[in-house]
């Protein structure tokens, strides 16, 4: 693969914040960007490129327009449909490639693909009605959280149980009859690990960053994180392991669980830039949306060493109404997303403030 120059066009797939500051890396590097996604010309994303195409991904004519207009196309949601991206991929390069979107789609398959590779991961069972369902707990724990096998995140999807729960109403709860129960994993902390890989198989990866959660989302990405040497070393082996095998052309964003006897073990990954890589916008020598379009276009990966120690913080809802005052703050860096409403559980922006 020959490199892409810049002043040729970067398609991108979806229209959220992700695509957004992927966009604006483009741009430093002389590249245009043409999104596709259902949504409006106003999207987080859309604010921003030089070419917008509002279509389904089951319109073959706006595709097939879409991939005539760019030389490479990437994604923000690894959750767009394989049949969109492999009719893409008969025009134009498509990166990632359905075959990983196939595994990163599936919760179920994804942690199969894990343990093939000798990765450890939570115990997990795939499940299908209330029967089944009974059956994986009492073999793997009756403490465990049962997910949507597709299209759950931030929380969404997902359901707590504990013993004595009444199971019957489990997968009304989570909105689908096709599920995974997963063991629960007595952690200590939990990191995750940005890497990117190009065509020719070369690799680098950010180091592993510490996140906690609420109420399900990614409230902060403490960097670095507070593990030793060999927990990192195996944390960015695990990762580019994974790349590696599913042949990922970008970013491969990877989360996992470390435990308190120094386990590493995968929770997720997903074939993109991820929100606990925002902070390398500010304080890392590339970002990760500069990083996914180097790759894609073939270009020299960039150093993603740590510039200065940093915490970012998400800004969920109405905390977005902070903004004139973390303007202030000396040393802070303030990321908006251009998005109108404020709803509880919307990211509207974060901030990345150094340690």
């Amino acid at each position: 693969m020959t490199a892409i120059p810049p002043g040729s066009v970067i398609g991108i797939l979806g229209a959220g914040q992700l695509g957004r500051m992927t966009a604006l890396a483009a741009a430093n590097l002389g590249y245009r960007v043409h999104v596709f996604a259902p949504e409006s010309m106003d999207s987080s994303c859309g604010q921003v490129v030089a070419y917008h195409t509002q279509a389904g991904w089951h319109d073959l004519r706006a595709l097939a327009r879409f991939a005539d207009d760019v030389d490479v196309i990437t994604l923000e949601w690894e959750n767009v449909p394989t049949y969109a991206v492999e009719f893409l991929a008969r025009h134009v390069h498509v990166h990632p490639g359905a075959n990983v979107l196939a595994v990163a789609q599936d919760r179920l398959a994804e942690k199969s693909f894990a343990n093939k590779l000798g990765i450890g991961t939570a115990p997990f069972r795939g499940v299908r009605n209330p029967a089944e369902l009974a059956l994986a707990m009492a073999e793997i724990g009756t403490a465990a959280i049962l997910k949507s096998t597709r299209m759950g995140y931030d929380g969404k999807g997902q359901i707590r149980l504990n013993p004595g729960d009444e199971l019957s109403g489990a997968f009304d709860a989570i909105g689908s009859d096709d599920a995974i129960l997963e063991g629960f994993v007595d952690f200590e902390l939990e990191i995750s690990v940005v890497t990117a890989r190009k065509a020719d198989g070369t690799l680098a990866s950010f180091p592993p960053v510490q996140n906690s959660h609420k109420a399900g989302i990614l409230d902060t990405t403490r960097v670095p994180a507070a593990i030793t040497p060999a927990v990192a070393t195996e944390a960015v082996r695990i990762a580019e392991t994974l790349a590696t095998a599913l042949q990922v052309v970008g970013l491969l964003a990877v989360e996992m669980f470390v435990t308190r006897d120094g386990r590493v073990l995968v929770n997720e990954m997903a074939p993109r830039p991820h929100n606990s890589g925002h902070w390398s916008i500010d304080f890392a020598e590339t970002s990760q949306f500069e990083q996914l379009i180097r790759a894609i276009c073939n270009l020299p990966l960039g150093s993603t060493g740590i510039m200065r120690p940093c915490v970012m913080t998400n800004l969920i809802g109405h905390d977005v109404d902070q903004w004139q005052a973390l303007l202030g703050e000396p040393g802070s860096r303030l990321h908006l997303y251009g998005k109108g409403e404020a709803r509880s559980g919307r990211k509207m922006g974060h901030v990345t403030r150094p340690v």
